[in-house]
């Protein structure tokens, strides 16, 4: 089947905002008088959403109240700080203008919380992506397909022309449970081994080689 809508992840896929969240982390935790965590522990944190990343950041047995107030100091410094730092991964800019020429519809669907979603994506890729969706109150989050199906349903593709594109075990799962194909990246937060052992076959070394996985 052609292959009509490209959905990309967002962290770790098209954007590296590893620096950002790692800072909006630590000074969350600092405030809180909680030790930091190395930029390689956020990394590993990351993939299921901010709430998730909190949870994994924070000392275990912490008190809720105290993972409560961290979240929401790190959400607080992240509003304000989420574009310190990132930049789009280094091919991605102009292979979104490639795929623009060629016609094919572009999405994100990410488990950010989706005002850092569309702050991100309107200062990075205004104008590339025709639907963009983070992680919002009442909508399952990946794994789930929820916002993939809202994307397909949305600009009217069906699955079989619909390609998932990203970088971690959730993107995997999500591409499965939404019933469509899936490519992993090779430059974001899980390397090609890990993803080997998610269940990940199709693999990109560099953005344009997206292009071999498509229809």
């Amino acid at each position: 089947m052609k292959t009509e809508l490209i959905i990309f992840d967002l962290d770790g896929t098209i954007l590296n905002t590893l620096e950002d969240l790692a800072d909006s982390t630590n000074y969350a935790l600092v405030a809180n008088q909680l030790p930091q965590r190395t930029m390689e522990e956020v990394r590993s944190f990351v993939g299921n959403g901010i709430k998730k990343l909190i949870d994994r950041a924070v000392p275990e047995g912490c008190k809720d109240t105290i993972v409560d107030k961290v979240f929401a100091d790190f959400k607080e410094h992240y509003e304000k700080h989420c574009a310190d730092k990132t930049r789009p991964y280094d091919g991605i800019l102009e292979l979104l203008g490639e795929l623009q020429n060629k016609k094919y519809h572009l999405a994100v669907v990410s488990n950010k919380a989706d005002f850092a979603v569309q702050e991100l994506c309107e200062t990075y890729f205004s104008g590339k992506f025709e639907y963009v969706v983070g992680e919002r109150k009442g909508i399952r989050r990946k794994p789930y397909p929820d916002s993939v199906l809202e994307v397909l349903d949305k600009l009217q593709i069906n699955k079989e022309n619909a390609v998932y594109v990203g970088d971690s075990e959730v993107d995997i799962e999500t591409a499965k449970n939404a019933g469509i194909k899936m490519i992993c990246v090779e430059w974001g937060f899980r390397d090609r081994a890990y993803l080997m052992k998610q269940g990940a076959e199709n693999f990109a070394a560099s953005p344009i080689e997206i292009y071999r996985f498509l229809d």
